[in-house]
């Protein structure tokens, strides 16, 4: 999602000693780490060894989540907007890139849930993480911790791993579930629409940069013209972000409710949420009364001829607004994701 960005070069940034400090990057780092710490935690039911694996990538996890949190008093969230942005890093300053796009709704997709009735399995594991968090405060603040009942009555304790606290969850997903901003009819857009009145502007040192919302096909000649992410619908990433919502509501409970859509006065706890815009991505390929599907845009025969009413194409991504098939017509490496969610979809209904 670099390109949502600035298009600064690298030889510009190394004069300068200039550093881009990326949210999605260090993101996806705490997204790997979180992996590793629960397929960890699953071998290490069978081998002890995976115990000091599983504590090595707790602890790099929470560095991380404190690294993006707090580092120089606020990281890369900006409590101002409530929203993470890349900050351009200088000797003297950090200055955000005030880009609403997807590199500040990955720090979303990174909870990880630690059972403690598991834990107890993994004496090891446990030892290691008691002394961490009790001599390691600062990184144990970037962990989350509530108790839940079991059906028979005794209670145990769950930890939440997650870069955004409570409250930074809230204000993201305020933007996130805005249909001005991220929240299109057909899933989460790639850049907020807020851009498209008024793009992001950027001048130093006699460079001037711009984005704005782009919900089609490129406009830019950036990477070869294929410069996609600036406001359409990418399946891989509103896939993580459905299943992230719904870890999170394994934690927060039904007592944690949103506005979905933002302003509607309705409110959906996360799993509703999460259900709101699986069914939004569907929709993307669900024919009308006319037959008509989005994601076949205009073209007529697919909703009029025999011979092309039935056909769908796993387009690589979708306009941000009509939802009408983009780039790649068989990109079935992740569009194709949409049959796990007809799946859950059917279930739950």
């Amino acid at each position: 999602m670099v390109e949502t960005i600035l298009p600064l070069r690298r030889r510009y940034l190394a004069q300068r000693r200039r550093q881009l400090r990326q949210a999605d990057a260090t993101a996806w780092m705490a997204f790997f780490c979180g992996n590793m710490l629960k397929i960890s935690l699953e071998l290490a039911r069978d081998s002890n060894a995976y115990s000091d694996m599983a504590s090595k990538f707790l602890e790099h996890y929470l560095s991380i989540a404190e690294a993006i949190n707090t580092l120089h008093d606020t990281g890369l969230w900006d409590d101002e907007d409530g929203f993470y942005y890349d900050h351009l890093q200088t000797d003297a300053n950090s200055t955000p890139l005030k880009v609403r796009s997807l590199v500040g709704l990955i720090p979303l997709c990174t909870p990880v849930l630690i059972d403690e009735r598991k834990v107890v399995e993994l004496p090891g594991f446990r030892k290691r993480t008691n002394w961490f968090l009790d001599h390691r405060s600062d990184l144990a603040a970037q962990m989350s911790y509530l108790t839940r009942t079991r059906s028979d009555g005794q209670e145990y304790g769950l930890r939440l791993l997650a870069i955004p606290n409570e409250d930074r969850l809230r204000r993201l997903l305020s933007k996130m579930l805005d249909e001005a901003e991220f929240l299109s009819p057909f899933g989460i857009r790639s850049l907020s629409a807020i851009h498209r009145d008024q793009p992001f502007v950027f001048h130093c040192d006699g460079y001037t940069n711009t984005v704005h919302y782009v919900p089609g096909e490129s406009d830019s000649h950036m990477f070869g013209g294929n410069s996609n992410w600036r406001g359409p619908i990418w399946f891989p990433i509103n896939y993580l972000i459905i299943e992230s919502l719904r870890t999170y509501d394994q934690f927060y409970g039904d007592e944690f409710k949103v506005q979905c859509p933002t302003g509607s006065g309705v409110y959906l706890t996360l799993g509703q949420v999460a259900d709101e815009i699986q069914r939004r991505l569907i929709g993307l390929f669900l024919p009308d009364k006319q037959g008509r599907r989005p994601c076949h845009g205009d073209e007529a025969a697919y909703a009029q001829s025999k011979d092309w009413c039935e056909p769908v194409l796993f387009h690589e991504y979708f306009h941000g607004d009509t939802g009408r098939g983009l780039g790649a017509s068989h990109q079935t490496g992740w569009t194709a994701l949409v049959a796990t969610k007809l799946q859950q979809h059917a279930k739950a209904n």
